[in-house]
């Protein structure tokens, strides 16, 4: 190989991984290329309204679309296309990244969101929502948004195998604002102009929902998350407005109506999965290796 060419060769490559550990997706609500494929795309009409507003603040209906997630930088980033109705709906996150955890939700962990993540637990009879079998929840986050003009919040919760935790509310966007960066480093963006993916319950004429680009942007340091070193396992839904009501809408589908009573909610007994998998480190860091070995040897091959 011509050692000029070699050089050049070298040189691409470096500029290459420079870019590619830079990049990281901006926390505004529409959907980067640094994302990839989807990781879990919607089944089913939404029967939590079909929103037609197009306003990137405000939405007469929830839905989530797709679920799409990267890591990078030391933080998890999750990307939930569809809409959020700005009338205190809730979506609420669990997240699977460390051993132990809840795979029935408890009753006696922390008090958050008005004691809303209780409020899908045990209440004393053995009940609780259920996860698949091969999810346990270590941590939760839950975001709602209302008011005119419109503002969001947001609660984290750390979930331990025996109870309690620590957590509670993290901050608010501010009226106007689609942006929230909460006092503990989660940063979350909202934009709820989304028209198009799944329509009403039933309705046969639905886009494809992997092709929406806009919706739920959230970003949370690995810190927070036990600094895992395996796959982060995720599962997202929409809730009612005191947690106390369960929509179709979870990534992964359900292929049913809503659920109701989260507590009676058995993930474990529906088909498939209803979580999706981020692995750490990212897909991308595969091809950060290969790419370097191919620098080493243009090295060699130029001081040779």
């Amino acid at each position: 190989m011509n050692r000029s060419f070699q050089c050049i060769f070298a040189g691409a490559i470096v500029a290459g991984l420079s870019s590619l550990a830079s990049a990281a997706p901006t926390v505004d609500g529409l959907r980067d290329a640094q994302y990839g494929p989807a990781k879990a795309v919607q089944t089913v009409g939404t029967q939590f309204g079909n929103s037609t507003s197009g306003n990137q603040s405000s939405a007469n209906g929830s839905e989530l679309d797709a679920a799409f997630g990267i890591v990078d930088g030391g933080n998890l980033h999750l990307f939930l296309s569809g809409n959020l109705e700005t009338n205190f709906n809730k979506l609420d996150i669990f997240i699977d990244s460390q051993a132990g955890g809840q795979n029935r939700l408890r009753g006696d962990n922390v008090d958050v969101d008005f004691n809303g993540l209780n409020r899908m637990g045990n209440d004393g009879s053995g009940n609780g929502l259920k996860f698949d079998s091969a999810f346990e929840a270590d941590y939760y986050l839950t975001t709602t948004g209302g008011n005119n003009p419109v503002e969001f919040f947001a609660n984290f919760a750390t979930l331990p195998t025996n109870g309690g935790g620590s957590g509670g509310f993290i901050g608010g966007s501010g009226a106007g604002n689609r942006v929230l960066t909460g006092n503990n480093g989660i940063v979350l963006g909202y934009d709820n102009s989304n028209v198009l993916g799944v329509n009403s319950f039933g309705n046969a004429n639905d886009s494809d929902p992997a092709s929406v680009t806009t919706g739920i942007e959230v970003l949370i340091p690995l810190s927070l998350l036990g600094n895992p070193s395996g796959d982060i396992k995720v599962s997202a839904f929409i809730n009612g407005g005191g947690h106390d009501f369960l929509s179709n809408q979870v990534l992964g589908g359900v292929n049913s109506g809503n659920l109701g009573e989260p507590r009676a909610v058995d993930f474990s007994g529906i088909d498939g999965n209803q979580y999706f998998t981020v692995a750490v480190p990212e897909p991308a860091s595969v091809g950060l290796i290969g790419m370097g070995a191919l620098a080493a040897l243009a090295r060699r091959r130029r001081n040779g």
